[in-house]
């Protein structure tokens, strides 16, 4: 058997009140914490300092929209279908934050940290770039279908990291990376979105393995902003005769 005894150091509660990270939520935090450095909190269990709290609101505000995306038109969808469950169609939105859209941040995340763990970044660059090459598997934070030469997000990032005065490592690692792909690749791929979120994050202490929280965190609410367009003027009979049409049938 084993003698691991489970203990939660997140929060607890009696009659009078609730205890968060050894915090009174009515004392301490209501009205006192913005949900931004309340996020940070409950994750790390340490209060953020202003300038990790810029960085992490503008990384939420980032990932927050990008139109109609696979998660929003589920979502709108899922809300069309089923009005009375508006926590279905958040739910179903969600679930599509994976490998290919806004959860590439957990893999841009672990790719980053691994190069600024070593001694030699543009050599380790110049190994991820070559290893996804010859793969050719996506090598995540890079590309957009649709922002060439360069997705504008990630040097609005940046430019709050600098005006804060945050240390980046990790996004110096994340800009050798860039430089090694668009020499191994031999031409220009953008660093995205989900790319330069990873390495802010990361660079303001929170975990590579808790990445893709974020994303979700930040895209709920961009849902929910949805739901509601959908609810006051809805779009899936569009969506679904339009996939009717531009998807035939083939015996």
């Amino acid at each position: 058997m084993s003698s691991h005894t489970p203990k939660t150091h997140i929060a607890t509660h009696d009659a009078k009140d609730i205890t968060v990270r050894g915090k009174s939520l009515c004392e301490d935090l209501i009205g006192k914490v913005s949900f931004t450095e309340m996020t940070y909190f409950q994750v790390t269990g340490r209060m953020p300092t202003p300038g990790q709290t810029a960085v992490l609101d503008a990384c939420l505000v980032t990932l927050t929209e990008h139109g109609l995306t696979p998660s929003v038109l589920v979502s709108r969808l899922v809300a069309s279908s089923a009005p009375e469950a508006l926590q279905s169609a958040v739910g179903a939105g969600l679930l599509a934050v994976g490998s290919v859209f806004v959860g590439t941040v957990e893999g841009a995340a672990a790719l980053v940290s691994r190069i600024a763990a070593s001694p030699d970044l543009e050599a380790e660059a110049a190994k991820v770039a070559g290893e996804h090459r010859v793969s050719k598997t996506p090598l995540p934070g890079f590309g957009h279908p649709e922002h060439k030469p360069d997705d504008p997000r990630p040097p609005r990032i940046f430019d709050v990291m600098t005006k804060e005065a945050i240390p980046m490592k990790h996004v110096d690692a994340l800009k050798a990376l860039s430089r090694a792909v668009d020499a191994v690749y031999g031409k220009h791929i953008t660093i995205n979105a989900t790319g330069a979120v990873a390495a802010a994050l990361l660079d303001i202490g929170l975990p590579a393995e808790i990445m893709r929280g974020f994303a979700v965190l930040a895209r709920c609410a961009g849902l929910v902003g949805h739901i509601l367009e959908e609810m006051r003027d809805p779009t899936m009979r569009t969506i679904w005769e339009t996939a009717e049409k531009a998807v035939p049938y083939e015996p």
